[in-house]
């Protein structure tokens, strides 16, 4: 492996090979930016590497062809950049836990991560940076760590230039509940009940998830929590009518670790049962990541789509996912821009039961 002080001549020195670090040869579609382990074991080595970072670079794609190298770094660190691994067959079994996402070289998916990370960099490279430290974090640390850099981000450009482009339409205001806490014995029934906006998770609907999980959290006597969405949809992330309301940006950081249904749904994960269906987006994955067993409709369909609009999952999802389906997987949901189906959320980890019968309590 060259020295530090060999490629800092090259980048200064011999203009031609100023990107050396990252890189010159291609493999289809990626282009350029794939790299040797080699050669990213050299960028995180050098000193030098916060010129290329400064300079634009928000990925790299490496190939995993030296698996021992890179098993001797766990992880890039506070590096701003996304390690994406390539391979295929026993280099995916276990990958390096170097890379915050992991796919086989021929994997459609890679389009997509390469897409968002393109359209929303400092989104993409902020989540990588989260996730590699919420795995030594507590679960309440890991809250407030991905509160803070969800708050950050609503104050950056990313998301500035969505909302430019979006008209925010807000829920029309009404008395009816949007979400249903019943008790039957020794079982607290919470059911979420804005099926017009496929259970979009607003203010309303975190305070009154949060009231009912309040009481379950003080009442022992209640051994089992059973949590469904009404109508199409368990829940179809949080309320787009709602995002960026807030003025300020510190404020909603304050009032999301003051008001947690995840912190509670955490607390509360061996006497909880989630059952998803249709469109489970956003919070709609993200809570019930929290629950001790998640059923889901075979019609479910998962995503985290904050990454399109500048943003990191903000409902407890860094971390709840994480622990079920490890980083580089919560990465990869993430990133691809894509929801994936029931079976593939099964196999991974994510939810626990697929079953006909998991579905809404009142649904067209």
């Amino acid at each position: 492996m060259r020295h530090d002080a060999e490629i800092a001549e090259q980048m200064i020195f011999r203009g031609e090979h100023r990107n050396i670090i990252i890189g010159t040869h291609s493999l289809g579609r990626i282009g350029p930016a794939l790299i040797t382990s080699r050669e990213l074991l050299e960028l995180l080595r050098s000193p030098f590497s916060d010129e290329q970072l400064a300079g634009g670079l928000a990925h790299v794609v490496v190939e995993i062809d030296d698996a021992d190298a890179l098993g001797a770094v766990a992880d890039a660190g506070s590096l701003p950049i996304v390690v994406i691994g390539i391979g295929r067959g026993e280099q995916l079994e276990d990958p390096p836990r170097l890379f915050d996402v992991v796919l086989a070289d021929d994997d459609p998916l890679l389009a997509g991560v390469l897409a968002t990370v393109g359209h929303n960099p400092v989104a993409a490279r902020s989540l990588a940076v989260l996730l590699r430290a919420t795995a030594a974090l507590s679960i309440d640390n890991g809250l407030a760590s991905e509160s803070a850099v969800y708050s950050t981000l609503q104050g950056g450009a990313e998301f500035a230039t969505w909302r430019a482009a979006n008209t925010l339409r807000p829920a029309t205001p009404t008395n009816r509940p949007a979400a249903i806490a019943s008790r039957s014995g020794d079982t607290l029934r919470i059911v979420l009940d804005r099926p017009a906006r496929h259970n979009a998770f607003g203010r309303d609907m975190r305070d009154a998830v949060s009231e009912a999980l309040a009481l379950a959290v003080v009442d022992d006597s209640i051994q089992r929590i059973e949590m469904s969405g009404n109508g199409p949809s368990f829940c179809s992330g949080g309320d787009l009518g709602e995002f960026g309301s807030f003025a300020d940006p510190a404020d909603a950081h304050v009032t999301r670790l003051s008001r947690s249904p995840a912190r509670l749904m955490a607390q509360l994960s061996d006497r909880t049962r989630v059952h998803i269906h249709g469109a489970c987006m956003g919070a709609g994955i993200e809570l019930p990541a929290f629950a001790g067993h998640v059923s889901a409709h075979p019609d479910s369909a998962i995503a985290l789509p904050e990454l399109s609009l500048g943003l990191i999952p903000g409902a407890g999802g860094t971390v709840s996912i994480t622990r079920r389906i490890g980083r580089q997987r919560c990465a990869l949901l993430a990133l691809c821009g894509s929801p994936v189906s029931a079976s593939t959320a099964l196999e991974w980890g994510l939810i626990d039961e697929i079953s006909p019968t998991t579905g809404a309590a009142s649904r067209p």
